[in-house]
């Protein structure tokens, strides 16, 4: 790369580009604790709450690779600009929606923003700063990215602690707008235009085909597996699946290189990448109703009890690169996910009596469990492709990471909504009102409150914590049969590669959180 002139703007510039992906960081986490809240206040069911977090997430996977190749086809500054304007104008929709279906439409509005934003934050850096000066720059938004993960719960909790539940979308807004005043002012305007076209058939293959998937997951547990819409949209799923790797097979230059996953070093490692995702994903998902209904904190209280885990992932992904450059990625990753199965099945021991400091016991060891596997991991799957591949790598890495975080979601989510509904005891009340306890624990309370029923206070806690423990252990033999995949057949010689030296994984560890 040839040295550029340095900009004396450019830390400005970076500082803006730090809020963005600070924003994008702390997103996801601030809905989780928002959504107890949310339901409450919408009367939305466990379904509903799956698809306000999973709208983002389907859309983010399927439009970040599209997105990278836009910027590079027409102007990386503008389409970064497109891009922070979309989630603004999202974050808007979703402070002021009135109802479940206005908050999913904002949420997916909010992912084709962030899948914009997303890989172009990075993709501009070497047009600001010298060679030299890449890796410092480079880490900075990486690091903002990851501080996101701990700030989250701490913001979400303490808005819906002080304001409205719409709060948690609107904190967005001066964010994105500095960085759009940022890059209008401050940013270049680069492209490439050698990069490949970007194949929209591929990319609605893709939206569509996880969108099925993830709609007969959450719909599922109310209709019944054998239902005819469920079958119907899970066998569209593969179909739409199975067009898109045929067509992305036969690509000249695919948007998705699916050849990649003929080497045996990233095929394992990106499927231990994408199981921790799954669990972390779910985990994030079931917890928060957990913290809130059954021990009774309010949302900033469950935003400072989900800090065990950002603490153990955090300190993991600190010396997980050390401890993969003495042992091995393989018995590093190997490890990570035996210390997360274990964390798993010690969760799934929880009871309604255990109290917290159970609870922040095994938080801590899962989060952990996710550290240790998932950097190395990340960095295993590129090292074990050619240099010249790492850029196709990556992006195909960070959308099966995004499909593991959606399917976890839905099908964690669907697993605790179905046991839930089981083992909740509605005898006595009328049908309707057994019909609202069974949507969500946080609906239960509520129609308990209005009946004055201890008993259905105490099943619904019941059920929940029941209906948590089975989705642990689902976790633990998930990571545990992953865990002897990748001791089995990950390449035992080959050492983790940090990931210091390259953008591509600078990027990877910058989106470990979305």
């Amino acid at each position: 790369m040839d040295t550029v002139t340095p900009d004396p703007r450019r830390w400005w510039a970076l500082a803006a580009l730090v809020a963005s992906m600070l924003t994008l960081g702390f997103d996801t986490t601030i809905l989780n604790v928002a959504l107890p809240t949310m339901a409450a206040e919408l009367g939305a069911t466990t379904g509903e709450q799956q698809w306000m977090a999973d709208a983002y997430v389907v859309v983010f996977a399927a439009l970040m690779l599209p997105a990278g190749l836009l910027g590079d086809r027409f102007g990386r500054r503008r389409m970064l600009i497109t891009g922070l304007v979309v989630f603004l104008a999202g974050s808007l929709v979703g402070a002021l929606a009135g109802d479940v279906n206005a908050v999913v439409a904002a949420r997916a509005g909010m992912g084709v923003g962030a899948a914009l934003i997303t890989p172009l934050a990075l993709s501009v850096l070497p047009t600001l700063f010298t060679r030299d000066e890449q890796p410092k720059a480079t880490a900075i938004v990486s690091a903002a990215s990851a501080l996101g993960l701990p700030l989250g719960p701490i913001i979400g909790g303490w808005l819906l602690n002080h304001f409205w539940w719409g709060s948690v979308f609107l904190v967005n807004v001066p964010m994105a707008a500095i960085g759009i005043l940022a890059c209008v002012f401050l940013l270049p305007e680069t492209r490439d235009p050698a990069s490949p076209k970007v194949d929209a058939l591929a990319t609605a293959l893709t939206a569509t085909g996880l969108g099925a998937l993830v709609y007969a997951i959450i719909e599922a547990p109310t209709r019944g597996w054998s239902d005819a819409l469920v079958l119907t949209t899970l066998a569209a799923s593969v179909a739409l699946m199975a067009a898109l790797v045929l067509r992305e097979r036969r690509a000249e230059r695919p948007m998705l290189d699916m050849t990649l996953l003929t080497h045996r070093g990233f095929l394992f490692n990106t499927i231990a990448a994408t199981l921790v995702m799954f669990v972390l994903s779910g985990l994030l998902f079931v917890l928060p109703p957990y913290l809130q209904a059954v021990l009774g904190h309010d949302a900033l209280g469950t935003g400072v009890r989900l800090l065990p885990m950002m603490a153990g992932i955090l300190v993991a992904s600190r010396t997980a690169p050390q401890a993969a450059a003495r042992f091995g990625g393989r018995a590093t990753v190997s490890a990570g996910l035996v210390v997360l199965a274990f964390a798993a099945f010690l969760g799934s021991r929880t009871t309604v009596d255990s109290g917290y400091g159970f609870t922040a016991l095994w938080l801590t060891v899962t989060g952990l469990g996710f550290g240790f596997s998932l950097m190395p991991a990340m960095g295993n799957a590129l090292g074990a492709l050619p240099r010249d591949r790492a850029g196709s790598g990556s992006g195909l890495l960070m959308t099966l990471r995004q499909v593991g975080g959606a399917i976890g979601i839905a099908l964690l989510g669907s697993l605790l909504s179905s046991t839930f509904r089981d083992r909740l005891d509605v005898t006595g009340l009328p049908a309707r009102a057994a019909d609202t306890a069974g949507e969500s624990v946080v609906a239960a309370h509520l129609v308990a409150e209005k009946t004055g029923s201890a008993h259905l206070l105490a099943s619904a806690d019941s059920a929940y914590v029941h209906g948590m423990g089975v989705v642990m252990l689902v976790c633990g033999v998930a990571a545990l049969a992953t865990a002897l995949l990748a001791a089995a057949f990950l390449p035992g010689t080959a050492k983790a590669d940090t990931g210091a030296d390259t953008p591509d994984m600078a990027a990877e560890h910058a989106d470990a959180r979305q």
